[in-house]
Formats: C-alpha cells, sequence, structure tokens
C-alpha cells in the first residue's frame, strides 16, 4: 500500500453521456494496475448508468442537490469534495466537465495535490458569464489541462495561459472483429438534444430511397418528442425506431450497416468512435472538434462540410451500397485502433503521475 499512488477522479454523475462513459473507462482501466489505488468522487447523488470495478472506491454526498438553495449546495458540494480529498490525499485529481472544473479548482485550492482538469465539449462553447469567466481565470492555475484535440489545445492555450496542455484523444474497447450478420440499418448514438441536428437525419432520410433500410435511434433526451413527431409528419415512422437510452448498446453497433452522425459540436464525439471500434462505417458533419479526428474521408467513412445537406444524402446513398460499405469497413477498426483504452489509458497515467 505504501508504494501505492492514490489518483481521484471527479465527476458530476454517472448518467449516460460520453463524459461519463470515458471516466468510467478510465478508472476500471486505473484500478487494474497494481500500483494505483482509484477513487472516483461523483458530485450528485444519482443512478450509476455504467459499471464500476469493485477495486474502484466511490464516493458520493450523502444530500441529494436542492436547486431551491442553490449557493448553499454548491457551498455543500464544495465542502464535500475538499473534506474527501483531505482524507484521500491523493497524488493527482482528474475533474472532469467545464462546468464543474472551476469549482474543483476553487475547492482544492491550497491542497497539496496535483489537479488536472478536462472539458469534454465544443472548446468554443459559451457556458454563460460566470463560466466563462472562471475558466478564464482558473484554468491557469490547475497543474494540467487535458484537451481532447489539437483544437481544443491551441484554444484553451489563447484562453487561459496554462503553459501544461496536453492532447489525450478519448479512448474506446476495440472489439473483436464481428462475424454476424449485419442488416440494412442506419444508426445514430447520443443524447436527444438539438445541436445533434436529428431532425436533419430524419428529413434527409425520407427524402432518399430508404425503402430496405430502416432508421435507429439510440438515446433520450429533450428533443425526442419533437423528432417522434416529425418522423411521422414525414411519413417515416414505421422506418424509424426510437430506442432510448440503452446499456446493451453493443447489440445495435453489432446489427447496424451506417453510422449516421449529424451532430454540429463535440468536443469528441465518443459514440462515432465506438461505432469505428465496432467496424461500422460512418458519415458525419465535419464539425468542430472531434470528426476529423476519427473519420477520414473515403478510407473508413465520409465527412461532410457542416450542414451540407446534399452531400451528405449522396454520399450515405453511397454508403448503402454493399459494394462500399465492404471496402470501408475493412478500414474501420485498423484507424480505431489508435484509441485503444490500453494505449490512450497508459497516456492518462503518465500525464497524472508525472
Amino acid at each position: 500500500m505504501k508504494n501505492k499512488k492514490k489518483i481521484a477522479l471527479v465527476i458530476p454523475s454517472l448518467h449516460a453521456g460520453g463524459m461519463e462513459r470515458v471516466m468510467s473507462e478510465l478508472a476500471n482501466y486505473f484500478s487494474e494496475k497494481d500500483n494505483i489505488i482509484v477513487h472516483l468522487i461523483i458530485l450528485g447523488k444519482s443512478n450509476k448508468f455504467y459499471d464500476i470495478s469493485n477495486n474502484v472506491i466511490i464516493h458520493e454526498p450523502n444530500f441529494l442537490f436542492n436547486n431551491s438553495y442553490r449557493l448553499l449546495y454548491i457551498l455543500k458540494t464544495m465542502y464535500f469534495l475538499r473534506s474527501t480529498i483531505k482524507k484521500i490525499k491523493p497524488y493527482s485529481v482528474l475533474s472532469f466537465g467545464e462546468m464543474y472544473n472551476s469549482f474543483v479548482l476553487i475547492a482544492l485550492k491550497f491542497l497539496n495535490c496535483n489537479i488536472y482538469v478536462s472539458d469534454r465539449s465544443r472548446p468554443d462553447k459559451k457556458w454563460g458569464r460566470v463560466h466563462d469567466f472562471l475558466r478564464q481565470k482558473l484554468y491557469k492555475n490547475a497543474t494540467g489541462i487535458i484537451s481532447q484535440t489539437s483544437y481544443s489545445k491551441t484554444f484553451l492555450q489563447k484562453l487561459t495561459n496554462n503553459k501544461n496542455i496536453v492532447v489525450i484523444p478519448n479512448p474506446v474497447i476495440i472489439q473483436n472483429e464481428q462475424k454476424n450478420e449485419r442488416k440494412n440499418i442506419i444508426l445514430s448514438v447520443g443524447r436527444l438534444i438539438y445541436s445533434k441536428r436529428l431532425d436533419l437525419l430524419l428529413k434527409m432520410f425520407s427524402e432518399i430511397d430508404n425503402h430496405d433500410y430502416e432508421l435507429w435511434i439510440v438515446g433520450e433526451g429533450t428533443e425526442k418528442d419533437k423528432l417522434v413527431k416529425l418522423a411521422h409528419e414525414l411519413m417515416i415512422s414505421e422506418k424509424v425506431i426510437f430506442w432510448g437510452a440503452r446499456k446493451d448498446i453493443h447489440f445495435f453497433y453489432k446489427q447496424a450497416k451506417i453510422f449516421a452522425f449529424t451532430s454540429v459540436s463535440e468536443g469528441f464525439p465518443n459514440a462515432l468512435l465506438e461505432a469505428l471500434s465496432f467496424g461500422l462505417p460512418s458519415i458525419a458533419f465535419d464539425c468542430i472538434a472531434g470528426p476529423s479526428d476519427l473519420i477520414i474521408d473515403g478510407y473508413n467513412g465520409f465527412l461532410i462540410t457542416e450542414l451540407d445537406q446534399k452531400t451528405y444524402k449522396e454520399k450515405l446513398i453511397e454508403l448503402m451500397d454493399d459494394n462500399v460499405f465492404v471496402k470501408l469497413a475493412k478500414n474501420t477498426q485498423k484507424h480505431a485502433g489508435e484509441f485503444d483504452i490500453e494505449k490512450i489509458g497508459q497516456k492518462y497515467l503518465d500525464t497524472l503521475l508525472s
């Protein structure tokens, strides 16, 4: 125990989401190392969507956040975090989430540990006057910043003047090559929110010859009712299935032939990376940031100029051709291998233990 180093991971929740998936996979990976003790601090008491290894020590507050007394409960949460870190005495802390990283830096000020923060959304996204101000002023005090893309690194260097920013993309667990038969399914996975622009995907799907294909949408979110209504208005309801949030996500990646991504705002698209790791050719808008790090146009999928629906439809139709599918499918896992959890997890460890 004396020779082991403690790492504390801090996250708002373990609800279904890309940030939460990455944190859970890193926690599980770190916990397999003989020289590491992993503490996972969840700032809000809630249900956990992701499975966490029994080797990970989980901490969460004994109270539910009351938004009616927001300032009081922010202070209570900061006190919970600070007192927990003082007990753990970790070598390094890693915090995820733009809405929380600044508060983590405030709560842990003057404690003797390394503090790394990582933003998980589009780098230039506005979070409101207070959060934007705090990020600009406080991130420079972090031991280091972990960016998901080179674009994010450049943006944060200018914004924060922090001299220790490293680029580490998200990890994925590479799947063994699947032998099951693919079906004529176009798959989309993610939160059903406006920035994912699933309304455009529904419209484009309705405008192409889709009689042999179904569109499967996996995820939950505030736009779901609107999207279900739109599918009905476009008269494609019988071809579109809304599956909700699912833990058996692997089932869907194994069934589909095409992964369709229409988001216009990303930090690093986890669902797109997962699709490629399952050998699924993909098509995406070339938004800031992430898709261009994952898709090599014409090699493992297609990158489309943001909101260019005409070209998107043309390439989607091209992907529906079996010959094109076979050609691109051969290359998907090759590139996804660069993001294997063994490689990316070790990069995180090297940074946190440096």
